[in-house]
């Protein structure tokens, strides 16, 4: 009798955790860097290779860094929503070119649309693994200070804006 009850105590274990599991918003994965300031880069301009775009251009404003690749089919998906949102110019909205060819990514802004007022070019990778990326697309809002205090995994979604991303942008001062 006692043979058979072990494994139903560990099918019951389990399955106990499969339903926590299932309860869970993976969209929803806490960042460790929230709280804490946006790592320093300094990488080159996507429309101008020459001049840099550097996080600590930004001290004293609330931004929004949006991770974006040109490979990237939920980029594509959020970028009407970003479009949209730099016409309303609003927010200050910078991009991330992540692991992409610079030509492609112009090509793709030429094509869809750029609501970036600067796009900086993250070739390797290196900025983005700084700032925990797991993939594209990824955002970021950036207080005064250079403190992250919010990370959207996945497109940015008109819902994700109005319901917590403005909202929390218009609470930090922006």
């Amino acid at each position: 009798m006692r043979k058979g009850l072990l494994p139903l105590l560990i099918f019951g274990v389990l399955v106990a955790f499969l339903a926590i599991g299932l309860t869970l918003k993976p969209r929803e994965i806490p960042s460790p860097l929230i709280n804490k300031p946006v790592p320093e880069f300094s990488l080159p301009q996507l429309g101008a290779p020459g001049q840099s775009f550097a996080a600590q251009d930004m001290r004293g404003k609330v931004w929004m860094l949006n991770v974006w690749a040109s490979w990237c089919v939920a980029c594509r998906v959020e970028h009407p929503v970003l479009v949209e949102l730099a016409r309303q110019g609003d927010v200050l909205l910078y991009g991330l070119n992540y692991k992409d060819q610079s030509d492609n990514a112009q090509q793709w802004l030429a094509r869809f649309g750029n609501p970036y007022r600067e796009s900086a070019v993250d070739a390797h990778g290196l900025v983005g693994i700084d700032l925990g990326v797991y993939g594209v697309p990824e955002t970021f809002i950036i207080d005064k200070d250079g403190v992250i205090r919010y990370k959207q995994i996945g497109p940015v979604t008109r819902e994700a804006l109005d319901e917590t991303i403005l909202p929390l942008m218009r609470k930090l001062g922006a």
